[in-house]
């Protein structure tokens, strides 16, 4: 990690201009919510097994958003898909977006961030209808300037595509940017392949089994504002030490 001096040299030398986000996982809970949703789907089956149908969704057969997640755990159950299946989604789709909530601090800290003035992109795997639903959701829309959705790169992370996507609609060279996101090998890894800085939110990520094996330059552990920031209007972008590490000074 870099030394206190450094961080602060280099901010006063080279501030960020551009901020990018992931969505799921980092300003809230997908997994969460998909979990929930998918206990739903189960009760209405007549089935108590919520945890087996999320492992549909986990196993990359169909997809981690695809409802033919929820057909093959019917079929495989012998459960007729007729009419029940399409109810079934509805019911998947409808229980995920409601619980759907941002984390703790999430709201204050991006809407902080956004009366820097400075360009705010999404940068998701989601398709945008359901990107502007889960931000409506959250109470987050009116804050980004730009969506980097797939349905409009038509690839996903970890391929540089999206990255470059939000560069190139922001107008911003890679080391002026700062990318936040819950996944090492999807977000941090290419970000910083490309030169982009890059915020680790821990807190958001379940699965990773390469901790150890990519770094990012920052890590935080939560996403809400510190009451140290009476000066934020003042600055672009601080990053300080803190006892365990560095961070943003957008979050703490």
């Amino acid at each position: 990690m870099p030394p206190r001096r450094y961080v602060q040299q280099r901010l006063e030398k080279d501030p960020v201009r551009a901020f990018f986000f992931d969505m799921d996982n980092t300003l809230f809970d997908l997994v969460a919510a998909q979990v929930a949703a998918c206990g739903e789907v189960v009760n209405h089956l007549g089935y108590d097994d919520g945890n087996e149908l999320f492992r549909y969704f986990l196993s990359g057969v169909h997809g981690f958003e695809s409802t033919e997640n929820i057909r093959q755990y019917m079929a495989d159950r012998n459960i007729p898909a007729d009419g029940l299946f399409d109810e079934a989604c509805r019911i998947y789709a409808d229980e995920k977006l409601r619980h759907i909530v941002p984390y703790p601090g999430v709201e204050r800290t991006i809407k902080a961030v956004r009366e820097l003035g400075l360009p705010m992109v999404i940068v998701t795997d989601a398709e945008a209808p359901d990107a502007r639903e889960r931000l409506t959701r959250c109470g987050l829309q009116s804050c980004f300037d730009r969506t980097i959705s797939f349905d409009l790169v038509k690839v996903k992370k970890p391929a540089p595509g999206p990255f470059l996507a939000a560069l190139d609609a922001t107008g911003t060279r890679p080391e002026d940017a700062l990318f936040v996101g819950d996944s090492l090998r999807r977000d941090i890894a290419p970000c910083r392949k490309l030169g982009i800085r890059t915020v680790y939110a821990r807190y958001g990520d379940r699965f990773a089994d390469t901790r150890q094996e990519i770094e990012a330059d920052y890590v935080i552990d939560s996403i809400s504002i510190s009451s140290r920031l009476s000066g934020l209007h003042k600055i672009r972008c601080a990053i300080l030490y803190r006892d365990n590490g560095p961070a943003s000074r957008f979050f703490d």
